[in-house]
């Protein structure tokens, strides 16, 4: 009977979307027991956007001291030690792992198992040599690299997400496949680095964003001696010596591009193997476990959240869906997701964030009928004092003015794009925004300023010079 556990929540899973169920449920009086069969933290703290955003800030601060020259400071030639750029990554992580580990849930009252985790019915699980019936299950297992079908694959060593960080040596030639985030901040920050970056991308980059956005990234991706390969078709790969050969097909011709170390960064699978869920009545499919609105599968007592469920692959929703499953789990409330504000950021330099829908999808919608202003980080004091003159904001409405989308390409535009998902999500309307004091100077202004410039057709327009030279006769 000591391999029996019974309790009210079962979460599968301690990266971020399980480690928030997990921390919110025992606090709020529910027994927990927490499985995970890999690093606490999951894929976000260990290989994704923790160790990801460290690499880039020791990137960009090699970048910003060879471009001192422009502000009249002189900082001599660069000199870049890769191994302390990993050792400033793996020590990012290391300060955050505590928050995360075994001995901070269990101090909050979690029953840890380090385990692999597999339903042997719709009502229990195995892990660890213990039986575990619970009221309630969440699955929050994540996703991992997705490795494409190229031909010789098998012949080469090839990093993905999951192994770049353990490398200690500047690549001399890193070409990288896939040209969405991931590929696209990982090619900066090695370039940044020292390192020759080839990107190859089947499409074109980033293709879930604002084209209009894009295309400031894309200069800038060019600018910084990146060789970008668009709407190019990866044929196949061989060793070459110490080398790694690739073989692409762009514009109709074949092209061979030889480097010393390969990355692939072509999208993530959900992790759904090994998890009994058919033993469990779950449906899903190679995309991930079917949800509802409410976060439940095809087994109502079961949960499952992130990256899993094949949807919005961003470590935030991960911890939205958090909230949901414990509003439904715990409080027994109806609680849907809302999908219409998530905002997401891809963080190279400059930033693209979006939130709400883009221009392509706003006119796929409501037609002509909405508006769209834009406004340049060039026209803002703050940028123009800080040499970040590069990008611009773009606002998306009806024609009623509510907010329907906000994409911003430029300096801190991830850190600019909470408001405007505040906005979306409360369905402001654009006089919010005109309306609000924003301190000057500061990047914040380029908000107010794209909101006022909304107005600007009707403010000056003939009708309103009219309506003034009227009524100042009666001043």
């Amino acid at each position: 009977m000591n391999n029996v556990i019974k309790t009210d929540i079962c979460v599968i899973g301690a990266g971020s979307g399980g480690l928030s169920v997990a921390a919110g449920a025992v606090q709020m009086g529910a027994d927990v027991v927490l499985i995970e069969k890999g690093k606490m933290g999951g894929d976000c703290l260990n290989t994704g956007c923790v160790p990801s955003k460290a690499l880039l800030a020791a990137g960009h601060a090699a970048e910003n001291a060879r471009t001192a020259g422009r502000f009249g400071v002189s900082a001599g030639p660069v000199k870049v030690d890769f191994a302390k750029a990993m050792e400033h990554v793996h020590g990012v992580i290391a300060g955050i792992a505590p928050h995360d580990s075994v001995a901070r849930f269990e101090e909050l009252g979690c029953t840890v198992i380090q385990a692999e985790a597999k339903f042997t019915s719709p009502t229990e699980l195995v892990a660890g040599g213990k039986t575990i019936h619970a009221k309630r299950f969440v699955i929050a297992t994540g996703s991992r690299a997705a490795v494409p079908p190229i031909n010789g694959l098998d012949t080469v060593s090839y990093f993905t997400n999951e192994t770049i960080f353990e490398n200690n040596t500047c690549p001399d030639h890193l070409i990288i496949v896939g040209g969405g985030p991931i590929g696209l901040e990982m090619a900066q920050a090695h370039r940044q680095l020292g390192a020759k970056v080839t990107v190859i991308e089947m499409a074109t980059i980033l293709p879930k964003d604002d084209p209009d956005l894009v295309d400031v990234v894309r200069t800038e991706i060019d600018a910084s001696g990146i060789s970008l390969y668009e709407n190019a078709k990866t044929e196949k790969v061989e060793p070459n010596g110490d080398q790694i050969r690739v073989v692409i097909t762009h514009n109709g011709a074949e092209i061979t591009i030889e480097g010393s170390h390969l990355l692939l960064a072509t999208g993530r699978a959900p992790n759904v193997d090994n998890l009994g869920l058919k033993e469990a009545d779950i449906k899903f499919d190679r995309s991930g476990i079917e949800v509802d609105a409410r976060l439940r599968t095809s087994n109502k007592k079961i949960f499952a959240i992130g990256d899993v469920t094949g949807g919005l692959q961003f470590t935030h929703m991960a911890g939205y869906d958090a909230g949901i499953v414990i509003r439904n789990a715990l409080f027994r409330l109806p609680a849907k997701v809302n999908h219409d504000a998530v905002p997401w950021v891809t963080y190279t330099s400059p930033e693209l964030a979006q939130v709400g829908l883009n221009e392509t999808a706003a006119r796929e919608k409501f037609g002509d009928t909405i508006r769209v202003v834009t406004w340049d980080y060039s026209e803002n004091d703050r940028a123009r004092a800080e040499d970040a003159k590069q990008g611009f904001i773009k606002v998306i409405t009806k024609s009623n003015g509510q907010i329907l989308g906000v994409g911003i390409v430029g300096r801190q535009a991830g850190e600019l794009i909470s408001i405007w998902t505040l906005a979306i999500s409360q369905k402001m309307k654009i006089g919010a925004m005109a309306g609000f004091i924003a301190p000057y100077p500061t990047l914040g202004e380029l908000s107010k300023r794209v909101a006022g410039a909304w107005y600007t057709p009707k403010l000056f327009s003939e009708k309103t010079r009219k309506l003034v030279l009227f009524l100042l006769k009666f001043a």
